[in-house]
């Protein structure tokens, strides 16, 4: 592909393997995480067929994307091997590729990665952003899969030591400019691309805030924007509550990203969190929105095998 193609991709179309979705509406990622120690969730859904049904539950609140992740990253999380992360997200990855949802999978590993999308993944969701496994930008490109380009300072481990910067989003925009060349030099086109600033990912509770105030600076870089606040920690600082309480911070979170232009939120709350989508999405349209069911609708068309 040209740079001038590459350039002019649509930043409304998300081309995820065989299917373009449609980011003229906000969707609605549900984080599924198969994993005993993730910071919120962890142990809840590590049996496969519990996995699964919560993904159903997810889909039937509002979900078009299901987030499948077998290895936490939450703050000081311990690696596992790619054996071990496969025997926990395949099962389920298995069981719904049937479902009429796109499946995201969860990794920085590209073994990991090429797996889950021969059994049937749309997107790779790369916390490292191409840059954990030198054979992830060569497996995304091969695969035409979808992938989330994330900003994190650090590693999980050590993440949330001192994170510093300049300016954090002029900053992060120039990561993402980085790592945007790097997927084009490996063959990924633009329109496999969505960025996400990697709320509490190697930042402090201020530079999250920022994020969130200014997040529609990074619509200049042409691409989707996605935000993943959910339970995050900045959230309890704020407003001193525990993980099992930031219900409300999450949702005006939610709310503050899709006003200021984020085409995905990645939520554990998918029902409540749909509905905030939606009214926010109402008001930065300041047009009704009338639309039963999903977030939205899954809007996505097959583009061929």
């Amino acid at each position: 592909m040209r740079d001038t193609e590459i350039m002019t991709a649509d930043a409304t179309q998300w081309l995820c393997r065989d299917r373009m979705l449609d980011l003229g509406r906000v969707h609605v990622m549900g984080i599924l995480n198969v994993t005993p120690d993730s910071f919120s969730d962890g142990g809840l859904h590590f049996d496969p067929q519990t996995a699964v049904a919560r993904a159903r539950t997810m889909a039937a609140e509002g979900a078009t994307i299901i987030d499948i992740g077998g290895e936490s990253t939450r703050p000081d999380a311990e690696s596992v091997s790619a054996d071990a992360e496969l025997r926990r997200v395949l099962p389920v990855i298995v069981q719904l590729r049937n479902d009429d949802l796109i499946l995201s999978i969860d990794t920085s590993k590209a073994s990991v990665a090429r797996a889950a999308i021969e059994a049937g993944a749309h997107i790779v969701n790369d916390v490292t952003a191409l840059g954990g496994d030198p054979q992830m930008a060569a497996t995304v490109a091969e695969s035409g899969a979808g992938v989330v380009l994330m900003h994190m300072q650090g590693t999980p481990r050590t993440m949330q030591v001192n994170p510093t910067y300049g300016d954090v989003v002029t900053d992060i925009t120039a990561f993402f400019e980085n790592r945007r060349a790097r997927a084009w030099q490996a063959g990924i086109a633009d329109a496999q691309i969505v960025f996400d600033p990697g709320i509490g990912f190697g930042k402090t509770a201020e530079h999250n805030l920022i994020l969130l105030r200014r997040l529609g600076e990074f619509q200049k870089l042409g691409r989707p924007i996605l935000v993943g606040p959910s339970r995050k920690s900045f959230i309890g600082k704020v407003l001193g509550l525990n993980v099992e309480d930031r219900l409300e911070g999450t949702a005006a979170a939610v709310a503050a990203a899709v006003l200021a232009g984020a085409s995905i939120v990645r939520v554990h709350d998918v029902r409540a969190m749909c509905r905030v989508a939606r009214l926010s999405e109402a008001i930065r349209r300041s047009v009704p929105v009338h639309q039963e069911g999903r977030c939205a609708a899954a809007d996505f068309s097959a583009t061929g095998s």
